[in-house]
């Protein structure tokens, strides 16, 4: 069985700014502490938390959305979920609407604490 989350947040930056934040390594490393390698290419391959999380870009298009099919290190091999980011202008803020389908229903409430202490709440900090 699998599960799905959707949140909703809204940051104080443009959606260019909260692209750039996901998809560039530095940035993301700077907003997260931890090291991250990311490919700027579709179908190109990202690593982050020091490899805890990788996978690969499926679609980005800059300001606007990305997709990817992204995992954790101790899920069983093969497993991936599909993460979608989609970025909503909001005058000069960005709601950032995503969705997290496919991964493992038992890692459910993990996931979407994990979503707001590692990504969001340090993502807001940064984009101040």
């Amino acid at each position: 069985m699998t599960g799905s989350i959707h949140q909703e947040v809204l940051f104080d930056a443009s959606a260019v700014q909260t692209y750039e934040a996901l998809t560039d390594a530095a940035r993301f490393a700077a907003f997260t502490g931890a090291p991250a390698e990311i490919s700027g290419e579709p179908g190109g391959a990202f690593s982050c938390f020091g490899g805890m999380i990788s996978g690969r870009n499926i679609e980005l298009i800059p300001g606007q959305r990305v997709v990817q099919a992204w995992r954790v290190g101790n899920w069983p091999p093969g497993t991936y979920s599909i993460v979608r980011f989609e970025l909503k202008p909001q005058g000069e803020a960005t709601r950032l609407v995503f969705d997290q389908a496919g991964h493992p229903a038992e890692h459910q409430a993990h996931l979407e604490d994990g979503w707001q202490k590692m990504y969001w709440e340090p993502l807001r900090k940064y984009l101040r």
